[in-house]
């Protein structure tokens, strides 16, 4: 089974508004046949206090760097709308297609 992840935008979005733009989105590519990569860190070992301890100190980097670890493991990139104005997002995409994924934009 083909594989993808979600490069999904979350400055400024309450969490509803994330769950819900993540829930449209794997439906979506569930229906064109991908296993959705997990690319929303929640585990403990991405908490704030747990990242601090390891010395993490520029916190966005590291989920960038973790979510490009993951899109290693995927055929396809799904990019939810207003993906262009998220840094994170558009490193996503840059690097999405220097690497020949498959690039599925969100539809209007």
């Amino acid at each position: 089974m083909k594989k993808a992840m979600l490069s999904q935008p979350m400055a400024g979005k309450t969490e509803q508004e994330i769950v819900e733009t993540r829930e449209k989105a794997i439906a979506e590519l569930e229906k064109r046949g991908y296993e959705v990569i997990n690319t929303l860190f929640t585990d403990e070992w991405y908490s704030k206090d747990k990242m601090e301890e390891r010395g993490v100190v520029q916190i966005p980097l590291c989920f960038l760097a973790k979510s490009l670890e993951n899109m290693s493991l995927c055929h396809a990139a799904y990019f939810c709308k207003g993906w262009e104005s998220a840094r994170g997002c558009k490193i996503e995409h840059d690097a999405a297609v220097a690497y020949d994924l498959d690039v599925i934009y969100e539809e209007e």
